[in-house]
């Protein structure tokens, strides 16, 4: 088998991990906590678990909140955790007929500030990586610290494994095809271009976020090892992890090594280091 796994497929997977496991709390349908805010010309569906310093945890691509079923009991014992299903997402409707990473990271933006949190921490994981990213760019204020897995800049081979995109091609088509199907149509069309179509964040861009920031991968990831390290470099006070023996999702099935690394980050100061020094 080929070093690169087909990203649609681990991000089912990797949802199908999560629903199989035992909740004793029904994340993403929740009545005791759930609640709609009307942002932006949507009605995002939100959750919030535990208390203390407001944690921002964003899914990533076709996933909901539900995808976080392992990090949501352990970091709401420290923080405030709040999670939402973004645009044409989970129960995030949205009947527009685009979508882009930029315009969920203005809706994070919008939904923070509709709770009344002026910056939060932020931890995303695939698309929601990449969403964290652009929140950091285009809403610097919002972000205390940062921890992106499995993101990428661009959705060509300098970033995502050829036989990947070759592999991912099928579904594109076939949303494509059906795309005027109702609603459920659309909503795959939107997606599957999300998918093979973007992002597009220069470099240049990542220049400007200065909130500490953990930059972590898995070295059989579907995003190249050296393209993670890219984003790293070019992040002023960023840190590097790259996982062992680990793919596309490193919330679920390395989710002890990840919540404990992630939650170190976050309660460490940062610190300074010279020269090569600045791995995790």
């Amino acid at each position: 088998m080929k070093k690169p796994y087909l990203l649609l497929i681990i991000i089912i997977f990797s949802s199908i991990l999560v629903q199989g496991q035992e909740k004793k709390v029904p994340y993403g349908n929740n009545p005791a906590t759930g609640k709609f805010y009307e942002i932006r010309g949507i009605k995002i569906y939100t959750e919030v678990y535990g208390e203390g310093e407001p944690l921002l945890v964003i899914h990533g691509n076709g996933g909901s909140m539900a995808d976080f079923s392992n990090q949501i009991p352990y970091f709401s014992k420290k923080y405030k955790v709040i999670l939402a299903d973004s645009r044409s997402q989970g129960r995030t409707a949205d009947s527009g007929d685009s979508l882009t990473y930029e315009m969920m990271a203005d809706d994070y933006a919008a939904l923070l500030t509709a709770m009344n949190i002026d910056s939060a921490n932020v931890i995303g994981w695939s698309d929601g990586g990449i969403n964290g990213l652009l929140l950091a760019i285009r809403h610097p204020q919002k972000v205390k610290k940062l921890a992106v897995t499995g993101a990428n800049l661009v959705p060509d081979s300098t970033a995502v494994y050829e036989d990947v995109a070759e592999l991912v091609q099928p579904y594109y088509e076939d949303a494509r095809k059906n795309r005027n199907n109702g609603e459920k149509g659309l909503t795959h069309w939107k997606l599957a271009r999300l998918l093979f179509e973007q992002p597009h964040i220069p470099f240049t861009a990542l220049h400007t976020i200065q909130c500490p920031t953990l930059v972590i991968g898995g070295d059989h990831d579907v995003i190249k090892v050296e393209h993670t390290m890219q984003i790293w470099k070019n992040i002023p006070r960023a840190f590097l992890w790259i996982l062992p023996n680990s793919g596309h999702s490193t919330p679920v099935v390395y989710k002890d090594e990840f919540n404990a690394g992630v939650m170190n980050f976050l309660k460490s100061p940062y610190r300074e280091f010279k020269g090569e020094a600045r791995l995790f």
